[in-house]
C-alpha cells in the first residue's frame, strides 16, 4: 500500500477521504465484525435451549434480546457523538474486552439474571465497535463510501450466518458452558483491532484530514431534519421486521413444521446468507446507481414475500426468505452513507445514531413481538410484521443528494 497515498491530507474543498481504497484494513474491520457479530449472534442462537433449561416465556426471551438490543442502542450515539469530537484508536479493542467477559458470563450463567448481565455486557462491547469501525471503514473507502460500508458490514452479516451453526453444531451438543471456547475468537478480535487501531493513528485519522463541518449541507436543514426522521422510519420496519425473523424463526419452523430445533437453526442461516449477500450488494449498487432509489427498491420490494411467508409451506417458507433477507439487507449501507452524506463531519454521531437505533428496534421489536406470540401464537408474529415493509412508501420523501455526492468524489 502506498503509504505517501495513505498520509495525504484533503485541500479545504475536497472530500474529507483521500487516497486509495485501503483493503486491508477493510477487510480486518469486516473481518473483526464477523467475529463481533458472531458472538453476539450465539446468544438467540441459543434462545431454544436457554428456554428449555429456564423455563422462559416468550416474553422473557424478548426481554433477553431487548436488553441486549437496549444496550447497544443508547449508547452507539454517545459514542459516536464524542469520538467525532475526540477519537480514540484503541477503542475498538477496548469493546471487544466487554464482548468477552459478557461470553464468558454466558457461558456460565446459572440464572435468568446472570443471563440478562451477560446480554447487557455483550450489547456494551456492540456499542462501542460499530461507530467506530463504521468510522474506520470511511477513512480506508478511498471515495468509494457504499462499498466500504458494505464490505464492513458484510461481515457482520456473515458472523450473525454463523452463529446458529456454530450453536447447533457445537454449544447444544456439548451444552451453554462450550460457549466458553469463543472466547478466543474475542482475543484474536482484540489483537486485530489493537493493529487496526494503530493504522487509524498514524494514518486514518489523516485521511479524514479537516473536518468538513463548514462545508455547505447538500440540502436545507430542515429538509435534513425531515429525511433524518424518515429514514429512522425505515429502520424501523427493517429492523423490527428482521427481529421476527432472527428472535422467533427457529420457534416458528419448530411450532408450525415440527422441525428438529438442528433443522431449524439450518433454516436460520440460509436466511441469515441471504442478508449476508444482500449487504455486500447494496453499498456498491448505490454507488452506481443512486441511494435513494436503493433505500426505496429494498424496503419496500420486500413487500410481495413478506405477505406471502405466513400462508407458505416449509419449502416455500425457506425460499421465500432468501429473496426477503436479500432485498431488506441491501438498505442498511445505502442508508448510512446516505445519512452521512446529509450530515459531513459527522461520520461517527451518523453511525452511532443508525446502528443504535437499528439495534434498539430490533430489540424493542423482539419484546413486542415475544409479548404478541405468547397471546396469539407464533404465526400471529408474522402474519402482523407481512405488512411492515410499507413504510417504505416514505422513501419517496429523501431529498436528491446524488448530485453532490458526485462533487465530491476524488478525481
Amino acid at each position: 500500500m502506498n503509504e505517501a497515498a495513505l498520509s495525504r491530507r484533503p485541500a479545504v474543498n475536497q472530500p474529507a477521504t483521500t487516497g486509495r481504497t485501503a483493503f486491508t484494513i477493510l477487510l480486518a474491520i469486516s473481518f473483526c465484525h464477523l467475529l463481533n457479530d458472531m458472538m453476539q449472534s450465539l446468544l438467540p442462537a441459543l434462545y431454544p435451549m436457554i428456554k428449555t433449561s429456564y423455563a422462559l416465556s416468550f416474553g422473557q426471551i424478548g426481554i433477553l434480546t431487548f436488553t441486549f438490543q437496549i444496550t447497544a442502542s443508547l449508547l452507539q450515539p454517545i459514542i459516536g457523538s464524542y469520538t467525532d469530537r475526540s477519537p480514540r484508536p484503541y477503542s475498538l479493542a477496548a469493546g471487544m474486552a466487554f464482548t468477552l467477559v459478557g461470553l464468558l458470563l454466558l457461558a456460565f450463567a446459572g440464572s435468568y439474571g446472570l443471563l440478562l448481565l451477560a446480554a447487557a455486557l455483550i450489547g456494551t462491547g456492540s456499542s462501542v465497535f460499530h461507530p467506530e469501525s463504521s468510522r474506520v471503514a470511511r477513512m480506508a473507502s478511498g471515495g468509494q463510501h457504499g462499498l466500504a460500508q458494505s464490505v464492513f458490514q458484510v461481515g457482520g452479516n456473515v458472523g450473525s450466518a454463523a452463529g446458529p451453526l456454530l450453536a447447533a453444531f457445537i454449544v447444544l451438543p456439548h451444552g451453554q458452558s462450550s460457549v466458553a471456547w469463543f472466547s478466543l475468537t474475542a482475543m484474536l478480535g482484540m489483537f486485530v483491532l489493537f493493529n487496526v487501531g494503530h493504522w487509524y493513528k498514524s494514518h486514518g485519522m489523516a485521511r479524514l484530514g479537516p473536518r468538513v463541518t463548514d462545508a455547505p449541507a447538500p440540502v436545507a436543514s430542515k429538509k435534513v431534519a425531515g429525511a433524518i426522521a424518515v429514514l429512522l422510519a425505515l429502520i424501523f420496519s427493517k429492523y423490527f421486521y428482521l427481529a421476527s425473523l432472527s428472535s422467533y424463526y427457529t420457534f416458528y419452523l419448530i411450532n408450525r413444521f415440527h422441525v428438529s430445533v438442528q433443522n431449524a437453526q439450518l433454516h436460520l442461516f440460509v436466511f441469515l446468507a441471504a442478508v449476508a449477500f444482500g449487504t455486500i450488494i447494496g453499498g456498491p449498487l448505490g454507488d452506481r446507481i443512486g441511494r435513494k432509489y436503493i433505500i426505496w427498491a429494498s424496503i419496500l420490494g420486500v413487500l410481495p414475500f413478506s405477505l406471502l411467508l405466513p400462508h407458505a409451506t416449509l419449502f416455500w417458507t425457506s425460499v421465500l426468505t432468501v429473496p426477503i433477507g436479500v432485498i431488506l439487507a441491501s438498505a442498511f449501507p445505502a442508508i448510512v452513507v446516505y445519512a452521512q452524506e446529509l450530515l459531513p463531519g459527522r461520520t461517527g454521531t451518523v453511525a452511532g445514531l443508525f446502528f443504535g437505533f437499528a439495534f434498539g428496534m430490533g430489540g424493542i421489536g423482539a419484546a413486542v413481538l415475544g409479548k404478541l406470540a405468547d397471546a396469539f401464537g407464533i404465526n400471529a408474529v408474522y402474519e402482523v410484521c407481512a405488512f411492515l415493509p410499507l413504510i417504505g412508501l416514505l422513501a419517496a420523501l429523501l431529498p436528491d443528494v446524488e448530485h453532490r455526492r458526485a462533487r465530491a468524489l476524488p478525481a
